[in-house]
């Protein structure tokens, strides 16, 4: 079983090629079955691009078109069971990252369940983050100090940490570099919000295996975070 990590990235086929491990692990659990994976979605009420780039993100990695199973639901709604049922790998995109918290909340323990079981998880962006145990879902002031961009606010302003699907025990930001994100996650470790936690770039993937030690793929970085004795301690892990 391997959680795999992304940061974010516009490019389909840099990020195809950061799943194609992903697709692979999922290929080898349906064995003789058709392939399935589940690309789950929670969608603005006007995105009408999401659905098909996501799937162009599969298919660079090695999926084909019918081995694709999209469950797109609008902001607000929620996830069942059917979502993930009869899935090889899991993968869960990207967009409001507070709003795919809450649409996972009836199928948090089955999602964990699965992964125990070996089914593959990849998350993109906010799917990353709510891969966490303490999920850091948005927000851009600790304490009242600005701690990163409004714009990188995800709708919210104080820094909030949320219960999230429990496959890793540490907290996940995204957009690392691009969106000066490591500032916050930096801040919530301070402030106690969090123990510990990675910021990861763009273009670039964390994978988390339980046959291997973590691995960072793909252009970027990923930022390492833990309380230390004397403050906050910052890692930098490269491809």
């Amino acid at each position: 079983m391997s959680v795999f990590l992304l940061g974010g990235g516009r490019d389909v086929a840099v990020c195809g090629s950061l799943l194609e491990a992903f697709v692979g692990e999922a290929r080898e659990r349906a064995t003789d079955r058709p392939l399935v994976i589940a690309l789950l979605l929670v969608l603005e009420a006007d995105d009408d691009a999401s659905v098909e780039r996501f799937r162009g993100v599969l298919e660079a990695a090695g999926a084909a078109s019918a081995e694709i199973r999209v469950h797109a639901i609008v902001e607000g709604e929620g996830f069942t069971d059917n979502a993930i049922g009869g899935a090889d790998g899991v993968f869960v995109g990207g967009g409001l990252t507070p709003a795919y918290r809450e649409a996972f909340s009836g199928i948090r323990d089955a999602v964990r369940e699965r992964v125990a079981d070996g089914m593959p998880y990849a998350g993109f962006s906010a799917g990353a983050a709510i891969a966490a145990g303490p999920a850091l879902v948005g927000g851009f002031r600790v304490g009242g100090v600005e701690v990163v961009s409004e714009d990188a606010g995800e709708e919210l302003d104080a820094v909030e940490v949320r219960p999230g699907l429990g496959l890793l025990d540490f907290a996940v930001d995204v957009h690392a570099a691009q969106w000066g994100t490591l500032s916050r996650l930096i801040a919530a470790v301070d402030a106690g919000l969090v123990t510990d936690g990675v910021a990861i770039d763009e273009d670039t993937a964390l994978v988390i295996s339980a046959q291997a030690a973590p691995a960072v793929r793909g252009r970027g970085q990923v930022w390492r975070v833990e309380s230390a004795a004397s403050g906050v301690h910052v890692e930098v892990l490269r491809a």
